[in-house]
Parts: C-alpha cells; structure tokens; sequence
C-alpha cells in the first residue's frame, strides 16, 4: 500500500504542482522531469505519483507501478532520443547509494559514454 504523500517530500510536491519541474512525460501514474542538477546530457528523473521511500519498497508493495516507472523509462530514452544510442536507468537506494530524495525514482541517463563500472 502506498505511503500517504509526504509534506517534507520534494517529489511529492512535485506531483502536487506545489513545486514546479520540467515535465517531459507524465501519465496516470508516474511524472517524468529534467533533473535539476544532470549527470549526463539527458538527466531524466522518472517517478511514480504515489510515495514509497525506495524503488524496492515500491516494486515490494505496488509492481504494477513499478513497472510503469520503468516502461516510463523506456518511453522517456525513445522521446529523448537517447534509446538507440543507450542509456541506463539507476534507482539509488538509501544514502550510502547517494539517494538524496527518499521518493522512489528512476534516473534516465543518456547523449553520452557511460562506463562501467559506475561511480
């Protein structure tokens, strides 16, 4: 079940419209923005509207969402033009993995090489 959205989430004001975002793509259940500070040419931030801390605490309590986020995901490299190219999509997990916003998340990362390992 989903957490009730959460007033200290930046996300979550996000899909509330009480903080603005470039938003490429949305649907009924995820919103896809331009990361403010990109890691690579694109930096697409791909989320579910509804609240849960971790991509693993979404995809544990809601997998039908979390399969949109990812099919999101997909649709938001082909719009990008990023997807024949490559791309790869990231869920940071806690602060040790760099998670800064504890609202699930993908992060769409493309238009450049991107090596292995990561970090």
């Amino acid at each position: 079940m989903a957490v009730e959205p959460q007033a200290d989430c930046l996300f979550c004001k996000i899909v509330s419209g009480d903080v603005p975002a470039t938003v490429v793509r949305e649907t009924d259940t995820t919103v896809a923005f331009r990361d403010i500070n990109p890691q690579a040419p694109t930096h697409v931030l791909v989320i579910p509207k509804v609240h849960h801390p971790d991509g693993a605490s979404l995809a544990a309590a809601e997998p039908a969402i979390a399969a949109d986020v990812l099919r999101e995901a997909g649709e938001v490299a082909a719009q990008e033009g990023i997807g024949a190219s490559g791309y790869r999509v990231v869920f940071n997990t806690g602060s040790g993995a760099g998670q800064t916003v504890f609202h699930a998340h993908a992060h769409v990362l493309g238009g450049r090489g991107l090596q292995w390992p990561p970090g």
